[in-house]
C-alpha cells in the first residue's frame, strides 16, 4: 500500500484515488462503497476494471481517513480487500457519488469470486409467503449465489455472465438500481417473472416452474432416482433413508460399495444432525460459505439406508447450498443421497441433453434448469484430520483456490498434476490459481473436460503460460498432453512434488524431513515409491528413509486386487499363507512373480495397507480407489493393540528402510480379533516413522517433519503420526489448505519446479 504524508488542499477539500485488488468483485463491492461514500457525505466514483475496483473521493481529510480505514473493516464478509495504492490527484467538481460503468482498462490483477451458498437473507424471504422471491429456485444477492460457474469473462457484470440472456423485469431492475437495496448491483439476480425456470422430465412429460418443483418432490417421495442441476453440475438424488432405493441406485451406476454423499437439511431432527450439533468443528465446517461434502463419524442408527457407506464408519454429509436444494429438501422432508451425476472418476456432468443422454439408465426422471453452467464444479471434500478440517478436494465454493507463492516468478507456468483425482494449476507472478477437482484421466470425457480447464483458466485469468510442468511418469495423461503441446517442459517427480506442498504452505522452513506416502508415483530410480522420507527443501530432495521393497505382481491390477499385494509379501519372505494360495489363479501370478514378469519393486505405503486390508479382512478386490485402507481404518477404530516395533536397517544406497516382515504373522493371527489386528497395523506404521525420523536426525540435525501423500487422509493413522513426533520433540506439519493427496500435486509441481 503507498501512504500519503502531504495533502493537497483545495477550499478544505482532498481529492484521492484508490485502487483495490484481492476479492472485491462479484461482492457487493461497488454497491457497499456507494453507501459508505454517501454516509460519510463523499463525492467522486466507484469503477470496476480488470481485476481491479478504482475509486474517486473527494472530501475532507478527516473523512477520507475514516472512508480508507472502512473500505476494509467494513467490505463484505466474502471480500478479500487489499489497498494497493492511494493517491493524491486533482479535485474536480463532482455533485454526488456514482457507480461508472465497468472498463477493461487498467492492470489485470484479475480474482475469480468462487460460487456462493445462498445467504440466510435470501433463505428468509425463499420462505416468506409476502415475499415477491418466495419459492423462487434461482433467489440470489451481493452476498450469495453463482459466480464461477456462470462468469463467461472479466469484468464481472451481468452482460458477461451466462445470465445475459435473462432481461430483468421492472421489479428487479428497481431493485439492482436501488443503493438501499441488498441486490444493488447484483449480477446474478432474477425473479420468477424473468429469470431462469426448471423443467422437469418425466417419461416423455414435460412440467415447469412450479409444477417441475412439486412433481421432483413427488418423484423423490416415490422413490425415483432424479438428475437434480444445480450450480455447478448435476447430483444424482433419491431418498437417503431406503435401502432398495440406494440398492438400485448403486445397481444402475455400477457402484456398489463407493460411498455416497448425502444432503441433510439442519432443521431436520436425525441422530446424524446430533452428531454433528455436538462437534463444533463439523458444524462450523458444513454451515460456513463453502458448504463442502464432509466425513463425519456415522452414529448406531443414523436413520440411513445401511448400505450408504458399507464397510465405513463414516458419511459425507453436506447442507443444501443452492435454493433449488433447499426446496426440495424441505418439501421432501428427509435426507437425499446427492451423489455427483457422473461416472464413477470422470467430472461432473453439466449439460442437459448430455446428462440425458448419459444418464438415461441410471435416473428416472431430469430435473433440469435453463441457468446454462459455463464450467463444472463438484462439491469439496473435508475432513477433520489431527483436530483440523483438511481438504480432500477442491471444488464448487472454494476453487479457483487462489494463493501467493512464496516466489516470484519471472514467466507465467502451468503444472497439470497427476492422473488421480486430477487438478490444474496456473502460476504467475507471485500467485497461484488452483483448478477444481477434475477427476480421473483414465476416460476421454475426463481428458477432454481436463483440456477445456486449461484453457479456460487461461482465459479467465488473461495469463497465457509459457512453460509446463508435468509428472515424472510420462504414462500418465496429463504429462502425455504436457508433451504435445509446443512449450517448454519441466518434470517433477511424483514424491517430489508431494513433499513440495509443505514446503510452499510453509515457507519459513527451510529444512524438512517428509513423509511422502500413497500408493505408487515414479521414483528417481523408476522403481514405483510411495513410503519415502524427503530430507531438504524444494528442488533439493534427498531420500532418506523408505520401507523395505517388495515386488507387485500384475501391474495395474495390483492397485484393483489387494490380494496381489498380499501375496507379494508373503512371496517375497517365504511366508505361507492359506488365504492367497486359496484364490483362483495364484499359482500361475507365484510363477510370473518369480520370474519378474510384469512385475514391479515397490516402498508403497498404500500397497502395505492393500495387502493388510486382504489378510485381516479378506479385502481381495475393490470396487473404487482407497476402498481397502478405508475399510480397515474403520474396523481399526474400535480396536487396540500394542504396536510392533519394526527393525531399521540401511541399504547399499545409504538409505534408511523399516523391515515390515515382523507384521506378518500378527496380520495373519485369526486368535486376534479383526479390530485389534488392524489397530495393530496403524500403530506399528506410526510408531516406524516416527522411528526413522528420530534416526535421521541422529544423523542430519535437526529439521522439521511434513506428512503428505494420500495414506495420510487415514485419520487415525496421522493422529497416532502427529502425537508420536510431538512426544519425540518435533515440529510437525500438516498441509492446511492444499490437498495432501493427488489433488495437490499441481500445486507441489509449481514449489518443486521453480526451485529446481
Amino acid at each position: 500500500m503507498t501512504f500519503l504524508t502531504d495533502v493537497l488542499v483545495t477550499g478544505g477539500i482532498v481529492a484521492k484515488e484508490f485502487v483495490i485488488t484481492g476479492h472485491v468483485q462479484a461482492v457487493g463491492y461497488r454497491p457497499f462503497i456507494y453507501r459508505l461514500a454517501h454516509r460519510l457525505a463523499i463525492n467522486g466514483w466507484v469503477e470496476n476494471r480488470m481485476g481491479q475496483v478504482v475509486i474517486h473521493a473527494e472530501a475532507n481529510q478527516q473523512q477520507l481517513d475514516d472512508f480508507q480505514t472502512a473500505l476494509i473493516h467494513e467490505a463484505p464478509a466474502t471480500a478479500r480487500v487489499n489497498i494497493q495504492q492511494v493517491k493524491l490527484v486533482d479535485t474536480r467538481p463532482f455533485a454526488d457519488f456514482t457507480i461508472r460503468k465497468s472498463s477493461s482498462d487498467g492492470h489485470e490483477d484479475i480474482r475469480i469470486l468462487d460460487d456462493l451458498a445462498v445467504c440466510d437473507d435470501c433463505l428468509a424471504e425463499l420462505n416468506d409467503t409476502k415475499s415477491r422471491y418466495y419459492q423462487y429456485p434461482f433467489i440470489a444477492c451481493t452476498q450469495c449465489g453463482p459466480r464461477y460457474t456462470v462468469i463467461k469473462h472479466l469484468p464481472y457484470d451481468r452482460v458477461n455472465t451466462s445470465l445475459n440472456s435473462f432481461k430483468l423485469c421492472h421489479a428487479c431492475r428497481a431493485d439492482y438500481s436501488n443503493p438501499e437495496d441488498r441486490r444493488f448491483h447484483a449480477e446474478a439476480m432474477a425473479c420468477a417473472a424473468c429469470g431462469p425456470e426448471l423443467h422437469f422430465h418425466n417419461k416423455g412429460r414435460i412440467y415447469k416452474s412450479v409444477k417441475a418443483l412439486a412433481r421432483c418432490v413427488e418423484a423423490l417421495q416415490q422413490g425415483l432416482i432424479v438428475a437434480v442441476k444445480g450450480v455447478g453440475g448435476y447430483h444424482l438424488m433419491c431418498d437417503a433413508r431406503r435401502d432398495d432405493v440406494v440398492n438400485r441406485l448403486r445397481l444402475r451406476k455400477h457402484r456398489p460399495d463407493k460411498p455416497l454423499a448425502v444432503m441433510l437439511s439442519s432443521t431436520q431432527s436425525s441422530p446424524l444432525n446430533q452428531v454433528i450439533v455436538n462437534d463444533e468443528t463439523i458444524n462450523t465446517l458444513l454451515d460456513s460459505p463453502v458448504h463442502p461434502l464432509v466425513l463425519i463419524q456415522k452414529p448406531e442408527d443414523s436413520g440411513l439406508a445401511e448400505n450408504i457407506s458399507p464397510g465405513l464408519d463414516e458419511i459425507g454429509i453436506l447442507r443444501p447450498y443452492s435454493p433449488i436444494h433447499h426446496l426440495l429438501i424441505d418439501a421432501c422432508g428427509f435426507p437425499l443421497v446427492a451423489t455427483s451425476a457422473n461416472n464413477s472418476g470422470e467430472p461432473v456432468l453439466t449439460d442437459d441433453r448430455d446428462v440425458e443422454q448419459r444418464l438415461s439408465s441410471i435416473a428416472d426422471a431430469f430435473l433440469h434448469h435453463n441457468r446454462p453452467i459455463e464450467r463444472p464444479a463438484d462439491d469439496p471434500v473435508y475432513r477433520v484430520i489431527h483436530h483440523k478440517p483438511r481438504a480432500l478436494r477442491l471444488g464448487r465454493g472454494n476453487a479457483p483456490l487462489e494463493m501467493d507463492l512464496p516466489f516470484s516468478l519471472s514467466r507465467p507456468v502451468l503444472a497439470v498434476g497427476g492422473h488421480m483425482k486430477n487438478s490444474i494449476a496456473l502460476a504467475w507472478d507471485n500467485r497461484i490459481v488452483i483448478s477444481p477437482h477434475i477427476g480421473d484421466l483414465a476416460s476421454l470425457r475426463s481428458q477432454q473436460v481436463f483440456t477445456r480447464v486449461i484453457n479456460d483458466i487461461q482465459t479467465l485469468y488473461h495469463t497465457r503460460a509459457e512453460r509446463i510442468i508435468c509428472d515424472a511418469n510420462s504414462s500418465y495423461a496429463s504429462s502425455r498432453w504436457a508433451r504435445q503441446q509446443a512449450l517448454p517442459l519441466t518434470k517433477v517427480f511424483h514424491h517430489h512434488a508431494h513433499a513440495a506442498i509443505l514446503a510452499g504452505e510453509y515457507p519459513d522452513i527451510k529444512n524438512w524431513l517428509v513423509f511422502t506416502w500413497d500408493g505408487v508415483g515414479l521414483g528417481e530410480d523408476k522403481t514405483l515409491w510411495g513410503g519415502e522420507a524427503l530430507l531438504g527443501n524444494a528442488g533439493h530432495w534427498q531420500r532418506a528413509a523408505s520401507m523395505m521393497p517388495f515386488y507387485l505382481p500384475g501391474a495395474d491390477k495390483a492397485s484393483r486386487e489387494p490380494w496381489r499385494s498380499a501375496a507379494a509379501l508373503c512371496w517375497q519372505t517365504g511366508t505361507e499363507c492359506k488365504q492367497v494360495d486359496a484364490i483362483e489363479g495364484s499359482d500361475l501370478l507365484h510363477q510370473a512373480w518369480q520370474k519378474r514378469l510384469n512385475t514391479h519393486k515397490s516402498s508403497a505405503v498404500g500397497r502395505l495397507f492393500d495387502a493388510a486390508a486382504a489378510l485381516i479382512n479378506s479385502t481381495n478386490y475393490i470396487s473404487y480407489e482407497g476402498q481397502a485402507a478405508m475399510q480397515l481404518e474403520a474396523i481399526a477404530g474400535t480396536g487396540q493393540a500394542e504396536a510392533i516395533a519394526l527393525p531399521l536397517y540401511t541399504d547399499e544406497q545409504g538409505c534408511s528402510r523399516t523391515d515390515w516382515t515382523p507384521l506378518l504373522q500378527a496380520l495373519m493371527n485369526t486368535s486376534i480379533s479383526k479390530q485389534d489386528r488392524a489397530a495393530l497395523f496403524h500403530s506399528s506404521l506410526a510408531q516406524s516413522l516416527v522411528a526413522q525420523a528420530i534416526k535421521i536426525r541422529e544423523q542430519q540435525g535437526e529439521f522439521s517433519v511434513g506428512l503428505s501423500g494420500g495414506v495420510f487422509q487415514n485419520r487415525i493413522l496421522t493422529g497416532l503420526v502427529m502425537d508420536g513426533l510431538s512426544r519425540a520433540g518435533f515440529n510437525a506439519c500438516l498441509p492446511g489448505t492444499v490437498p495432501l493427496n493427488d489433488a495437490g500435486l499441481c500445486y507441489g509441481q509449481v514449489i518443486e519446479s521453480a526451485n529446481i
